[in-house]
């Protein structure tokens, strides 16, 4: 179907440039007409002031420097004339050209047209069968579809990279959390060990000071007794 519509505004503008080329090809024709026209015009109007100028020449024989005088003036005249019939040659021999090129090419869009001419019966076949009022009708309603295509594409590429950009982002967050994650429970098992160990002393400490409180309490009974002792020895 993509080669088709491209078949087909190949068709199109195939039909637009036969119509141009047509239309430069008359335009080159005419103005080919009109300067080989001008130019029969001009080789006239050179043989009758030729004839005027012999005419001119015979009837004038008064004086031989007047002789010259016209002699060198029609020189003159027929080197400046032969310059512009060169001229004219020139242009004609590359409107020719110019023609014959304009000629081939019209032939050979002739041809691609007629290649093309399938493309343009099945879409007055469509215009028949459809809403569509004619071909251009079909274009720009084809234009239309490629520009939403487009937009949505663009669309779509414009979601797929916020999702990317988000799932990067959200990977990115996960391992941040997971590696927080992992430094807490580090630290929650070294607390553990820090309180298992202070758990070990307290009990530790607490075996200390209970001897230390009896060895305290003996003291202080053989305080006791000790000063009980002095006071009956001092009666």
């Amino acid at each position: 179907e993509e080669d088709s519509t491209n078949s087909f505004i190949c068709l199109l503008k195939k039909m637009k440039e036969v119509r141009l080329m047509d239309k430069v090809v008359e335009e080159k024709e005419e103005a080919f007409m009109e300067r080989m026209e001008a130019l029969a015009g001009q080789w006239r109007d050179l043989h009758a002031r030729r004839a005027q100028l012999k005419a001119h020449v015979a009837r004038s024989g008064s004086t031989v420097k007047e002789n010259e005088r016209l002699r060198t003036q029609a020189l003159k005249k027929a080197k400046e004339e032969k310059e512009k019939n060169t001229k004219k040659e020139s242009e004609l021999l590359e409107a020719k050209r110019e023609l014959e090129a304009l000629t081939k090419q019209h032939q050979k869009l002739s041809k691609k047209l007629l290649k093309y001419s399938l493309f343009k019966r099945y879409l007055e076949n469509v215009v028949e069968n459809s809403q569509f009022r004619d071909i251009e009708d079909i274009i720009a309603f084809y234009k239309a579809l490629v520009r939403t295509r487009k937009d949505v594409v663009q669309s779509r590429w414009g979601h797929r990279q916020l999702t990317e950009q988000a799932a990067v982002l959200l990977q990115q967050l996960r391992a941040q959390r997971e590696a927080e994650m992992l430094q807490c429970r580090n630290e929650l098992l070294r607390l553990r060990e820090s309180l298992g160990q202070a758990q070990s002393d307290i009990v530790h400490w607490e075996g200390r000071w209970a001897e230390l409180q009896d060895r305290a309490a003996r003291k202080a009974m053989e305080l006791k007794s000790l000063n009980m002792a002095i006071h009956s020895l001092f009666q």
